[in-house]
């Protein structure tokens, strides 16, 4: 099993260093870093998880991490906060207008890389790679709440 680990552990790193070159040219272009397009595509692809709040819970950053990016973004028009009617304290995040081709792009790269890491599977492997996968990522949330209960 160590074995599995391990391969695990460097396929993570692996993809994590060819996903994040394929934005390069899009991060230029945008004068963006890989966090703030994280931040974007989070809200892009998760209808109603619309905080800051939820995008550092759901996508393991930093709050002072998203923060940052929230500034930055919300400075440059791509993204926009309106305060939640019922709790001052909790403050909605969107995409604007001016977001939204970016986002797009974004959204773009995100599926090539998907469909690269994929290639070779046939429509009934990939839908038991993707059955698979959610079972692994399940487990995994499980045993990482079950290590920080008391």
């Amino acid at each position: 099993m160590s074995a599995v680990t391990t391969r695990l552990l460097l396929f993570s790193k692996q993809f994590e260093r060819f996903y994040e070159r394929q934005f390069s040219p899009l991060l230029r272009r945008w004068d963006l870093t890989m966090r703030e397009v994280h931040v974007l595509l989070f809200l892009a692809n998760n209808p109603g998880y619309d905080t800051a709040r939820d995008v550092a819970e759901y996508r393991g950053l930093a709050k002072s991490q998203v923060s940052q990016a929230v500034d930055l973004l919300a400075a440059q028009g791509l993204l926009c906060r309106t305060p939640d009617s019922g709790d001052r304290r909790v403050v909605h995040l969107a995409i604007t207008e001016a977001g939204a081709p970016l986002t797009l792009e974004a959204q773009a790269i995100q599926a090539a890389c998907c469909r690269r890491l994929l290639a070779n599977f046939s429509p009934e492997d990939e839908r038991h790679f993707r059955r698979l996968l959610e079972t692994v990522l399940d487990n995994g949330a499980h045993l990482i709440e079950e290590d920080i209960q008391p």
